[in-house]
């Protein structure tokens, strides 16, 4: 009996390694290339929420610049003499401040700013200082001194950069001066001191780093600027995707407003001032200052297409119920020749009155627009009644114009069912689907395109982020899944044309919506995770799928594939092929990649192995570890046409191979 039990058990063991040993076998075709994958695959989603444009990418310090919000001293703090004015020499922004003698030799008159939860400076670093003034009484000249200042300082004294400007002239005009501070603090305050005896009128106060992104005078802060450049995106969409919507449409993103001299464009409310009780800033408006020029001029100069969104003529149904509160289809006339001018204004030639406006702006050549999209998340039979007239319109103006329409707020479900079918029959180039949603959709959806309709309208996949269960900020086990599901988007090529992860931005102090790609403070940036997936596949995006199978099944994360998921490209430009496999088990998977179809002549050479993985599932970069979790490259050798490895548990990894 002893004896039989311990064969038992030996047989067991035996059964269990076999078990534990058994590989997985991925078959890769690559005699025949698959469908073109294209340029605009990977892209970049941007929207003002979390403080992303005022107080984030726009490099702007100061608040409240013109004095325009409601409370046209919100973010400043006034001393001595100071008065608002509303006569301005700007129609848009007529607010200004005049700063008269305090009527005392010991007194001052004069005011500060606190900028986006403080000011951020560093030592050595030059910041222009620049205003519109005039002296309203006339006279020869008066002085006004500029300072950086730390009032919580224990030195003795608050300033850390001085300069004094000369104002000379009744007429209004523009002044500048460079301050370069002492010390590096991210928290400063700019005070502006009346440093003569007579009257000076102030108008749009402005702060800006000299060295911007690619040195722009209203610029962009550099290093969130060379972040998305360090993605080479393939599309970037802007100004977002609620804002397009606005609470009410008077509060809508209107492009029209955010172009011509930056001190003309007027404010506007932000659609997410008010939407988060919980997470609540009474003071996030939008400047205009990051206006659709520079967001064109952003994507020029990243490598990416443009995709502007405009709206519909609907409100935030979210926040709507009245439809009231909607614009008839039959007073749709404004709405659609904005999108119109839109496309001039990108494409026009120089002569037309928008290409005018663009190259007076600085840009004669054409931006070249491909993509528009009209809506964002709007829903039931309003929403095609709206769109309709435009899809005419612009097909009538601009026929090689791709439109892109949307399936609603749902990845599923009743509006999505109901969408689908309607952007067919309208005949949208692509559809734009929204999935912000738990771990298990994530696991189960890596099949999802491999059966829709590919005589329809093109995919595009515009917001999406893993939200973990309980555990709604960014963390490593979320970002391997959206890795794992992005295998889906790259093996259905055909169908999916765009992708972009949502939201981009967050400031450490002003988010409202979480996870979100990049965070940043002040004066630090951080690329989490998932930002790192993204740069991943945006830059071994390659030019061809190529069948990968298991069993011959895609391998999608089925229930007999030991969690993994997978896809490949040729690059037919580098002559490489590229495999991505995510292994979301929670067990070592031994993997053997069969390269199939290659001539006797090539070799797989100059292999390359890039990891991404994590101990700690619940652990993402931070502003205090910035580089915790990053992509680990090391060379791989692979035995004729076969690749042996074995792929950690929780684990993201690309194989590059040279073929030649």
């Amino acid at each position: 009996m002893k004896r039989y039990t311990g064969l038992l058990m030996a047989l067991t063991l035996t059964a269990g390694m076999t078990l534990q040993a058994q590989t997985n076998e991925f078959v890769i075709q690559t005699k025949k290339l698959g469908a073109e994958i294209q340029p605009t695959m990977y892209g970049l989603f941007f929207e003002d929420i979390n403080y992303a444009a005022d107080g984030g990418l726009y490099a702007e310090l100061v608040k409240n610049r013109s004095f325009e919000f409601p409370q046209n001293l919100m973010g400043w703090k006034t001393f001595g003499n100071v008065t608002l004015q509303d006569d301005g020499p700007f129609e848009k922004n007529p607010h200004y401040v005049r700063l008269s003698d305090p009527g005392h030799p010991h007194k001052h008159t004069g005011l500060d700013n606190e900028g986006f939860f403080g000011i951020g400076v560093k030592a050595g670093e030059e910041y222009r200082f620049s205003v519109w003034a005039r002296l309203p009484q006339g006279g020869t000249a008066e002085k006004i001194r500029i300072e950086l200042v730390d009032t919580k300082s224990m030195g003795e004294h608050h300033a850390f950069a001085t300069a004094t400007l000369t104002i000379d002239s009744k007429e209004w005009k523009k002044y500048h001066v460079i301050l370069k501070p002492s010390i590096t603090d991210p928290k400063s305050t700019l005070r502006i001191f009346l440093a003569s005896g007579g009257t000076v009128d102030l108008e749009h106060v402005s702060l800006f780093p000299v060295d911007t992104w690619k040195g722009h005078e209203n610029g962009l802060r550099k290093d969130l600027a060379q972040a998305l450049a360090d993605i080479k995106p393939g599309v970037f969409r802007f100004p977002g995707g609620c804002i397009v919507e606005g609470t009410d449409l008077a509060t809508r993103y209107d492009w029209k407003k955010s172009v011509g001299p930056v001190e003309n464009r007027p404010l506007n409310e932000n659609r997410w001032e008010y939407t988060f009780p919980h997470r609540f800033y009474p003071d996030y408006f939008q400047s205009y200052g990051l206006g659709f020029f520079e967001f064109f001029q952003l994507s020029e100069e990243i490598g990416a297409e443009s995709l502007p969104v405009l709206s519909c003529g609907l409100a935030c149904q979210f926040q709507n119920s009245d439809a009231e509160v909607h614009v008839a289809v039959c007073d749709l006339d404004s709405y659609v020749q904005d999108a119109l001018d839109l496309i001039e204004f990108a494409n026009g030639d120089v002569t037309t009155k928008w290409g005018k406006l663009r190259a007076d702006m600085g840009h004669p050549a054409s931006f070249n627009l491909k993509f528009i999209g009209i809506g964002n998340e709007q829903w039931g039979p309003e929403y095609p009644e709206h769109l309709e007239p435009f899809i005419k319109a612009i097909r009538k103006a601009y026929p090689d114009i791709k439109i892109i329409g949307s399936s609603g707020p749902d990845s599923e479900g009743k509006q999505f069912e109901y969408l689908w079918p309607e952007m067919k029959r309208l005949k949208v180039d692509l559809v734009d689907e929204h999935f912000y949603r738990p771990e298990n959709w994530f696991l189960n959806e890596g099949a999802r395109y491999d059966n829709y309709d590919r005589k329809g309208p093109k995919v595009f996949a515009g917001e999406y982020a893993c939200h973990g269960k309980g555990k709604k900020w960014n963390h490593f086990n979320a970002a391997l899944l959206e890795a794992a599901f992005m295998t889906g988007l790259e093996r259905n090529a055909d169908i999916v044309h765009m992708a972009t992860y949502a939201p981009l931005f967050a400031h450490v102090e002003g988010w409202q919506w979480r996870p979100d790609m990049i965070w940043f403070d002040n004066l630090n940036s951080v690329r989490t995770v998932s930002y790192y997936v993204q740069q991943l596949y945006g830059h071994h995006k390659g030019t061809n799928v190529l069948s990968l199978t298991m069993n011959k099944k895609p391998v999608t994360g089925a229930e007999d594939q030991n969690g993994l998921f997978a896809s490949a490209v040729y690059d037919k430009d580098k002559s490489e092929i590229i495999v991505k496999v995510a292994n979301t088990s929670d067990k070592a998977q031994p993997l053997s990649l069969k390269f199939e179809g290659l001539k006797k002549q090539d070799v797989l050479s100059d292999g390359r192995c890039i990891k991404l993985r994590s101990a700690d599932l619940d652990k993402d970069n931070t502003i205090e570890q910035p580089f915790a979790i990053q992509p680990q490259e090391t060379p791989v050798s692979i035995d004729g046409q076969v690749l042996n490895v074995e792929l950690e548990p929780k684990t993201f990894v690309v194989y590059i191979f040279k073929k030649g």
